[in-house]
């Protein structure tokens, strides 16, 4: 399989309703929720590319463009950006969907970076065919 193929098969998309739980006072998506549903995203999305165990070493910058308001759908969309040796970047949008019309937008961006680590929980080299 071509490593065009590969990243193509590994793009994760995963939707969520934004619920009063989730907002902070100004009815809006916690930030430090959004980073942890990118983060689960982005391992997703390293794992199912590799298929070997990942790890996050480091959230590259996040860009929170638009707040995300209660009541609405989310979707999070993962796709790998970089490939080294033993490091893989993954890049996570988070796209705001109104419920009830057809209005999309991009709200945050971030990319994460991760590391395939072996039983010894020391970095091993992510093997492509």
């Amino acid at each position: 399989m071509s490593l065009e193929s590969r990243i193509e098969n590994s793009i994760t998309r995963v939707f969520k309703a934004v619920f009063p739980n989730t907002t902070n006072h100004y009815d809006t998506l916690f930030g430090g929720t959004a980073m942890q549903l990118m983060d689960e995203v982005a391992f997703i999305t390293a794992t199912r590319f590799s298929r070997q165990k990942m790890v996050t070493v480091s959230s590259d910058k996040i860009d929170f463009k638009k707040p995300i308001p209660h009541g609405t759908i989310i979707e999070l969309i993962g796709k790998v950006t970089y490939l080294g040796n033993t490091s893989i970047k993954v890049r996570v949008d988070i796209f705001i969907e109104k419920m009830y019309d057809d209005t999309r937008e991009k709200a945050v961006t971030g990319e994460f970076t991760f590391v395939a680590i072996n039983e010894n929980k020391s970095a091993e080299k992510i093997i492509v065919d």
